[in-house]
């Protein structure tokens, strides 16, 4: 561990508690690049099962995973004008190259839609083409000011969902089709409760005709966005001429979707599940849902206790578990538990003497709880079981801490009140008029996080805007936010 010191607690400054507990778990450590971090293998590991997860229900789709270039011609980006004012001030900029001045300048890029839908317009011909399906594993850069580890870094590493359709309507399914998925990914992986619904103008992505978000709710009661999906329309198949030729014979543009999420996931990981001791992993997403510490105080028990150790981690791995053997010499016990608690594996099996006697191993969870002997005989089914519990009570408590932390039908006084005590997700009226979402925004720095979907609002309608008293036109879920 990078170090043994008390962890500051979460009650008594969450966001230096988020910082230690990163370095301790070593996921991440500072660049000399400002704002930018190096991801170690700890953290690297996490993200690793992330992508796997959420690629395979990409597949489910028909998405290909395809590479697209790093830089782009500065003049793409102008192409799209609310798209290149959107970025603008978070933009890096290539100006030389091979030691001469380029003759125009290189984007590194912020996103990619620019370079795909330039591709797009060479591989798209007629309506057979359609939809066309693709996403790339990459990294960005953007200008971020104020950076912190995982949650807004200069660059970041995610993927990013390309597609092209034949009409409004398959491009509005699709967008519906990634929301349900990044859903998916965050209650079933991360076990972390989310909200869907869609963003406000001021809040939608710099070109988009509407974009749909998850939103979850960390322990601090700060909203964290955690995947956004747009659709696109036609404004970028327009600015760069992706047309196709229709069934009926006629040349249209086709509709465009994009959808993306980063490694601010492993950052609301940390900040969903983790407590004063450390991070706690969901076992779906654990490096090591396993790890055994065998326990010996002689040479002649330290053999024993090894061979009997390393048949149960040879019998887990095989049976799909990530298993991990800590046999390091010159380590007590005590210090491996530290070790492996700070980093959140899900479940420590110990393994001493007795246990190889009696054909037993002692079970400790992450999540607390009483230390439990189990036979090693079924083991492999019983961890199982173990891990399949802990997984739906991480999602189970999240989601019962963020209902005690909303409010609903808020007045602005009620609404003023809340942010004052604890804050929280604060669903209540809104009258559509941006100027009343800036003042909200600039009295009280929380935001629209959403306009629920359905399964989100609330049961009594609200009629009037919580903030001004005019007529309501729809509920909003508003909080402060990372």
């Amino acid at each position: 561990m990078a170090d043994d010191k008390k962890l500051t607690t979460r009650a008594a400054d969450f966001s230096a508690w988020y910082n230690e507990v990163i370095m301790r778990a070593e996921l991440a450590d500072y660049s000399p690049v400002r704002g930018c971090m190096v991801i170690r293998p700890n953290g690297y590991a996490i993200w690793e099962q992330m992508q796997r997860g959420l690629d395979g229900m990409f597949k489910e789709h028909g998405v290909q995973n395809a590479y697209f270039p790093l830089l782009i011609p500065q003049s793409f980006l102008s192409k799209e004008a609310e798209h290149v004012e959107g970025f603008a001030p978070e933009l890096a900029v290539v100006t030389h190259g091979g030691g001469k001045e380029l003759e125009e300048p290189l984007v590194i890029r912020p996103t990619s839609e620019t370079i795909i839908y330039s591709m797009y317009a060479k591989w798209i011909q007629s309506y057979r083409d359609l939809p066309m399906l693709m996403n790339q594993w990459a990294n960005v850069v953007r200008w971020e000011m104020r950076t912190r580890l995982f949650l807004r870094t200069a660059e970041f590493l995610w993927q990013e969902g390309h597609t092209a359709h034949v009409d409004e309507a398959d491009a509005e399914a699709f967008t519906l089709t990634i929301l349900a998925t990044y859903r998916r990914f965050a209650e079933e992986y991360m076990a972390m409760p989310v909200i869907t619904g869609r963003k406000t103008d001021a809040e939608r992505f710099a070109g988009a005709l509407r974009t749909y978000c998850i939103e979850a709710l960390m322990q601090d009661n700060k909203a964290l966005q955690a995947g956004t999906s747009h659709n696109l329309g036609q404004n970028f198949a327009k600015a760069f001429q992706v047309t196709f030729q229709s069934q009926g014979g006629s040349l249209d543009y086709v509709w465009n979707t994009s959808w993306g999420v980063s490694t601010r996931l492993v950052g609301a990981l940390v900040m969903t599940h983790g407590d004063d001791n450390g991070i706690i992993t969901p076992p779906r997403l654990a490096q090591y849902q396993v790890v055994i510490v065998p326990i010996y105080k002689s040479d002649e028990e330290r053999a024993t206790v090894l061979a009997a150790a390393d048949l149960v981690h040879k019998e887990l791995k095989s049976a799909g578990i990530r298993t991990h053997l800590d046999a390091r010499d010159g380590m007590k016990p005590g210090a491996k538990y530290y070790e492996w608690e700070g980093r959140g594996v899900p479940l420590r099996l110990e393994i001493g003497p007795r246990d190889v006697a009696g054909g037993t191993v002692m079970l400790a969870r992450r999540t607390g709880g009483k230390k439990q002997s189990f036979p090693t005989e079924g083991l492999a089914r019983t961890l199982r079981l173990e891990m399949d519990s802990m997984q739906q009570e991480l999602l189970d408590a999240a989601r019962t801490r963020r209902e005690q932390n909303s409010i609903r039908g808020i007045t602005k006084a009620s609404f003023l009140d809340f942010l004052e005590r604890d804050g929280g997700f604060a669903y209540g009226g809104w009258c559509g008029d941006g100027k009343c979402e800036a003042d909200i925004k600039e009295q009280t720095k929380a935001t629209i996080r959403c306009l629920p979907d359905p399964e989100f609002q609330s049961e009594e309608k609200p009629t009037t805007c919580m903030w001004c008293g005019r007529l309501a036109i729809t509920e909003a879920v508003w909080a402060r936010a990372y």
